[in-house]
């Protein structure tokens, strides 16, 4: 096991043993054992490496593993469950371990210059208090001149509670991120790996300043 910092208090025990189940179980369909291709391409524009950047509701961290790998020395990689934390901590065994946060992203405090999101916002409970606080909290985790980037799936929104990732659009969704974030893009992603062809935006938001 490695060293996390974690702040158990914070902890949403029921979601943290949802996602430590599927892991337990290998019920991760979202895992394509690599960086999505995506997220790579904006990873290799990048120029300064001592950016702060998060990565929220990681999971196994493949783009966090590329950016570790080209040099990226700020990267937080954060998920609700230790498993994929510990077994990132054993593909990347120099990669400091108070970088890797089990924590409920909801609870964190912190701010960055670049957070990334794969998948996360599509993982949890699809209600409009649950995404209008992802918004929220997202401007809050900003610097003044930080961006979130990344992907959402564009796959129909259905009434199952039980069946991750929920989906959306891109109207539905900028209904949500735009009461607290400016977009710069958002559009269907281009470049998506083949299995998700059509079925993803690709986005980069900035702080919407008070």
């Amino acid at each position: 096991m490695c060293n996390l910092h974690s702040q158990k208090q914070l902890l949403s025990t029921k979601e943290e043993k949802y996602w430590s189940q599927r892991y337990q179980e290998e019920r991760t369909g979202w895992n394509i054992g690599y960086p999505s291709t995506p997220l790579k391409t904006y990873i290799d524009q990048l120029e300064a490496k001592s950016i702060e950047i998060l990565i929220p509701g990681a999971g196994n961290a493949y783009e966090a593993e590329y950016l570790w790998q080209q040099g990226f020395i700020n990267v937080f990689v954060m998920d609700i469950s230790p498993i994929p934390l510990n077994r990132f901590q054993k593909r990347n065994p120099d990669f400091p371990s108070q970088q890797l946060l089990q924590e409920d992203f909801f609870n964190h405090k912190n701010q960055y210059d670049l957070i990334f999101e794969q998948t996360f916002f599509c993982s949890f409970l699809p209600t409009a208090k649950k995404r209008f606080a992802y918004a929220k909290h997202m401007n809050t985790l900003l610097k003044p001149s930080g961006k979130l980037v990344g992907l959402w799936f564009d796959i129909p929104l259905t009434g199952n509670m039980e069946k991750r990732p929920f989906g959306g659009d891109k109207l539905l969704y900028l209904k949500y991120l735009t009461k607290h974030l400016n977009a710069v893009t958002f559009e269907r992603c281009y470049n998506s790996i083949p299995p998700r062809q059509g079925n993803e935006l690709f986005g980069i938001f900035t702080k919407k300043q008070a």
